[in-house]
This record gives structure tokens, C-alpha cells and sequence, in this order.
């Protein structure tokens, strides 16, 4: 998974506290989303989403084909 969620939060000066804070996370969450290591939840991600007024796909995205499922045949 790749995340523009760190740039993010470091444009609007926000730190990973106060970020997990406003999602009501702990602030080890938001850590492991920006290194890719946790895929949030629908509900976290839109949270995220609101906060930085933008879209879900703007945040979180898949760029390994073993992540996303296969198109029907």
C-alpha cells in the first residue's frame, strides 16, 4: 500500500499525535499507516479523508498487483 498521508499531515503541521488524536487512534497507528505497514479500516480511511478535505483514493492507494483483487472474467 502507498500513502501521501505523512506529506500530508507535514504540510498542514500537524504531528502524528494530534492526527491520531482527531481520528481517535493511537499515534502507533498512524505510524504504521504512513510506512504502509497497516491497511485502515473503510471507517479510519474516510475519517483520514475528511480531515485532509480530500478523497480516500487522494490518501491510499495499491501499486502491487498482488494487493488489489483480479478483474472478472
Amino acid at each position: 500500500m502507498r500513502t501521501s498521508l505523512k506529506l500530508r499531515r507535514m504540510e498542514r503541521g500537524m504531528k502524528q499525535s494530534d492526527l491520531a488524536d482527531l481520528v481517535n487512534v493511537r499515534r502507533e497507528t498512524i505510524g504504521r499507516l504512513e510506512q504502509g505497514q497497516y491497511c485502515p479500516s473503510l471507517r479510519l480511511a474516510m475519517d483520514i479523508a475528511k480531515i485532509f478535505d480530500t478523497t480516500v483514493e487522494d490518501l491510499f492507494s495499491f501499486d502491487d498487483e498482488t494487493d488489489a483483487p483480479s478483474p472478472a472474467k
